[in-house]
């Protein structure tokens, strides 16, 4: 699933909003997320929860949350915060979706 955020990721009622769909979405099956990010021009403290959440809710669900298209500026509050370290954070949604396709095949490497 790629959820493609734009504008502001500021309001709290909006991310109520998305925090439902993304339960629904895993309650369904689809655990495996890709948050674009490249219209998105501000977040704050609340939009950063949002997507610890969703990490959350995807890997209890047996899913990854993945994010790609970050500005320079929301890079930059990813790196003070440490989120880059929990995220795999990638240029370009294709580059995401790529990752979801061999992930499979890296996890049963590991498996032997």
């Amino acid at each position: 699933m790629v959820i493609a955020l734009y504008g502001e990721l500021v309001d709290r009622d909006e991310c109520r909003e998305l925090t439902q769909l993304l339960q629904t979405a895993c309650d369904e099956g689809a655990a495996n997320i890709i948050f674009d990010l490249s219209d998105l021009r501000i977040m704050n403290s609340t939009g950063l929860n949002i997507l610890i959440n969703s990490l959350t809710l995807a890997r209890k669900s047996g899913g990854e949350v993945l994010i790609c298209g970050v500005s320079k500026k929301i890079n930059e509050l990813f790196i003070i915060t440490k989120l880059n370290t929990i995220f795999q954070v990638f240029d370009t949604e294709e580059e995401a979706l790529a990752a979801f396709v061999l992930r499979p095949a890296q996890d049963a490497e590991t498996d032997k």
